[in-house]
């Protein structure tokens, strides 16, 4: 089993994940304000989720990915993770 090679790679498979949300929205349609509001995730915290600057908890990607229609699965397909 491969191990997190350290504190980077996290951040980078954070930034990772965020973009393929964004792109998810953007394809959308919907502002970030808006699927944070249909998500029940403050704004500011789904622009952190988005930059990969937060470690997103499961529920929330969840959240996410019912209020895009989709399945969260599609965000890690996205991303390569």
């Amino acid at each position: 089993m491969d191990r997190v090679s350290g504190k980077g790679d996290r951040e980078q498979r954070l930034v990772a994940l965020g973009r393929a949300i964004r792109q998810k929205r953007r394809d959308a349609g919907i502002s970030q304000e808006a699927l944070a509001h249909y998500a029940g995730i403050d704004r500011s915290h789904m622009g952190k989720i988005e930059r990969g600057e937060r470690n997103v908890s499961v529920l929330n990607v969840l959240k996410i990915a019912d209020s895009l229609n989709c399945k969260a699965s599609d965000f890690f397909l996205t991303s390569d993770l």
